[in-house]
């Protein structure tokens, strides 16, 4: 089965592009982490960006990821799950792991990486690539860039494709078969 991760810095297309992987005519289900504040504008402002963008045909589902990958079947329309950072980021805060213990956060990391191995709908992980800038000065910051970092090595050994974009080109670092 084909799994895409689909890696990027911070508006380098990697939405864009992975939602270009999948038909725009056909259904898909779109996985969306990010956790609406109705309290911050400008980030109900980018998330009505990306649900704009979006082709009819295709399902959004504000859940569970990894309930969703476990539920998927063969022969299911491919799942597109945007974004992996997101997703961590409220798993950090569900468990608390930014002032305490991280491992029950990296236990939820665990379930994801199986659930991506065992989906049998084509999937496509979005996330950000966080290896490539300064070491962070704070422990937050530290915290999520090894966690996001280890979750996205995890995930790329389970995926058949990695592309990373950056100023909007893919770079293909895993080809598929």
């Amino acid at each position: 089965m084909r799994r895409t991760l689909v890696l990027g810095g911070a508006r380098s297309g990697k939405s864009a592009h992975a939602e270009g992987l999948l038909r725009a005519d056909a259904p898909a289900t779109y996985v969306a982490t990010a956790r609406r504040d109705p309290d911050d504008a400008e980030w109900s402002a980018r998330i009505a960006v990306h649900v704009a963008r979006r082709p009819a045909e295709w399902r959004t589902v504000e859940s569970d990821v990894v309930a969703v990958l476990r539920a998927a079947a063969a022969g299911d329309p491919p799942i597109l799950v945007d974004d992996l950072a997101t997703w961590l980021t409220a798993v950090l805060d569900d468990t608390r792991a930014w002032d305490g213990p991280v491992e029950a956060a990296r236990q939820k990391c665990a379930r994801l990486v199986d659930a991506v191995g065992s989906c049998r709908a084509e999937l496509v992980l979005v996330s950000a690539e966080v290896g490539l800038g300064v070491v962070p000065s704070t422990r937050s910051g530290r915290l999520f860039r090894d966690e996001l970092g280890a979750l996205n090595a995890a995930l790329a050994d389970r995926c058949t494709d990695v592309v990373l974009l950056v100023a909007g080109i893919p770079l293909r670092l895993k080809p598929g078969r």
